[in-house]
């Protein structure tokens, strides 16, 4: 069986049964679908499980109640439902939901999006951008006055080797004419090229007719801010696949490098990552709105780049989300790319971005969004090259996944985070979705944490630090409980009677209130100290039978 993804959930039996059916959730979905790039919905398959249950049988008749039922509540969704059969016996419905030409919604006149793995609601001036997003027949799909034969022959020819050298394609389609594969990819339609088709494989002078094929400004500042070079890319000559390459190859900023210190050692770093660039650049070409004009700008200041895309972030993808969500603007464009080996699978670019700055001792990219642009900034220097080792060798001793990589690296650059920190940093709607993200790094003693719930703090054990020579200051914010607990008892010795407050003052502000006042509740348990007067009239002192064992020793 599957998994829950950005095209697929799983939905009870008795959704659509008995006196817990709630039609209403089901039609939410199907919006959702409908508005997003389409999907299915498995009825009859719990949430935490991959196959119904054995002996879970489905009336034949809930499929036209299905269909019927789900043509009352909604407004421009079309379903299929049919019923499956699992390995286990059980029993489901597999109800497929087409995406809409226009724009979907409830009869009630609600409307969703299916952003990633979950349902967003669209709401205000939203509703207008998601019209405007979903015109009846996509961008790419629209037809040119360019007939078929009018494709650039070297491009085209260029276009079907990578094809048939791709790892990414089966062998069904490498064995197409070049031909055939115009109209596989979308790139033709009868006798003319699409304008999809004009973008990649048109000439020059085709393309610059498009009026929004896309164009390239390289700018170069010095520390001022001022204006030092300029490259350009306007000519129409390239295709956005032959942009990525000219622009890594041109520009003489991305084959600079500079040394950073490795104990006795000099290491020669790149001053950019070359995937990380590519990365954006394919971000930048395949996710802008190809209906808006407008210039992609790199702008190279000494200590950072900015990538800046015209058109604002897909509807349901926001800065905040960027690591989870994952919508596509230009679907065909996008099935070019990841064929040809130019880009990761769908939703994995921005992790390839994270994990390798990170994983280099770099920050976290940081996006923006605008009014009508969508900025990266990445910087140039390694700002911690002891994290670089901390990485490489964490990796190379546990194998860790990706998502680890990235929380390493996150932690090994701060003095520890709280859940709720950390929870923001990695972008996860709570503490609880931390746990892809921790992954095995607790159990391989890499990450410790003190604290209990919401006051629970993460940070990198300290003899892995000490391994990899990270010279990061340990401070308090690292301590550990029975440490922290000794503190307040020898506080305690030479200044009894103390409220919380005043503890937390002496011991380390950089300690949190929660901390202290968490050590303070677990000794008074234990009855090592005692307190009189409550809330912030709270006192506490030692315990008699602490302050003699304090005294006596």
């Amino acid at each position: 069986m599957t998994r829950e993804d950005q095209h697929t959930d799983f939905k009870s039996l008795r959704i659509i049964t008995g006196k817990s059916a709630d039609w209403d959730e089901v039609a939410k979905d199907c919006v959702c679908f409908a508005n997003g790039a389409g999907g299915r919905l498995l009825i009859g398959i719990e949430d935490d499980q991959s196959e119904p249950p054995p002996d879970q049988k489905v009336a034949p008749e809930l499929l036209d109640r299905l269909r019927k039922r789900i043509g009352e509540l909604t407004v421009n969704v079309q379903v299929l439902p049919s019923l499956q059969r699992a390995a286990n016996g059980g029993e489901y419905i597999e109800l497929v939901i087409h995406r809409s030409p226009g724009v979907a919604s409830t009869s009630q006149g609600r409307y969703f999006l299916r952003v990633g793995d979950t349902c967003k609601p669209v709401v205000g001036d939203d509703v207008l951008r998601l019209a405007n997003e979903r015109p009846g027949r996509p961008w790419e799909a629209m037809d040119s006055p360019v007939a078929r034969s009018g494709a650039d022959s070297d491009k085209l020819a260029a276009f079907t080797q990578a094809i048939r050298s791709s790892d990414r394609v089966k062998s069904s389609v490498k064995e197409k004419t070049a031909d055939e594969l115009l109209t596989h990819y979308g790139l033709a339609q009868e006798t003319t090229l699409t304008r999809l088709g004009v973008l990649l494989l048109g000439t020059a002078a085709d393309r610059r007719a498009l009026g929004t094929a896309p164009l390239v400004q390289a700018i170069k500042y010095d520390e001022h801010g001022q204006k030092i070079n300029k490259w350009v890319w306007d000519d129409g000559t390239l295709s956005p696949v032959e942009l990525v390459d000219a622009i890594w190859h041109e520009l003489p900023d991305f084959r600079e490098s500079y040394e950073v210190a490795e104990g006795l050692y000099r290491r020669q770093v790149p001053a950019y990552d070359e995937k990380v660039v590519r990365e954006l650049l394919v971000n930048a070409l395949v996710h802008r709105p190809y209906t808006q004009q407008g210039d992609i700008y790199l702008n190279l200041y000494p200590e950072r780049l900015e990538v800046v895309n015209p058109g604002r972030l897909p509807l349901g993808v926001t800065p905040r989300n960027i690591l989870h969500a994952s919508r596509r603007r230009n679907e065909g464009l996008a099935r070019v790319f990841h064929d040809l080996g130019l880009m990761e699978r769908e939703g994995s670019g921005f992790d390839l971005i994270y994990d390798r700055l990170l994983s280099q001792g770099r920050p976290a990219p940081v996006p923006e969004e605008g009014p009508d642009w969508v900025r990266v900034t990445i910087q140039r220097r390694i700002a911690k090259p002891e994290v670089m080792r901390l990485l490489t060798e964490a990796d190379a001793r546990f194998h860790l996944r990706q998502r680890e990589r990235i929380t390493l690296g996150v932690l090994a650059q701060t003095e520890g985070m709280t859940a709720r920190e950390l929870s923001a940093e990695l972008e996860t709607d709570k503490a609880e979705d931390l746990t892809p993200w921790l992954g095995r790094l607790q159990t391989f003693g890499l990450i410790r944490t003190n604290g209990k719930t919401s006051g629970m703090r993460y940070f990198v054990a300290p003899e892995s630090l000490r391994e990899a020579r990270l010279d990061l200051q340990t401070t308090l914010t690292r301590i550990e409980p029975h440490r922290l607990r000794a503190l307040i008892v020898e506080d305690l010795g030479r200044n009894p009677d103390s409220s919380s407050s005043d503890i937390n003052r002496r011991i380390g502000v950089e300690i949190s209130a929660k901390t202290v006042k968490r050590a303070l509740d677990e000794l008074t348990e234990d009855g090592r100290v005692s307190h009189s007067g409550e809330r912030r009239w709270r006192r506490y002192r030692l315990s008699e039978q602490e302050l003699k064992r304090h005294e006596a020793g």
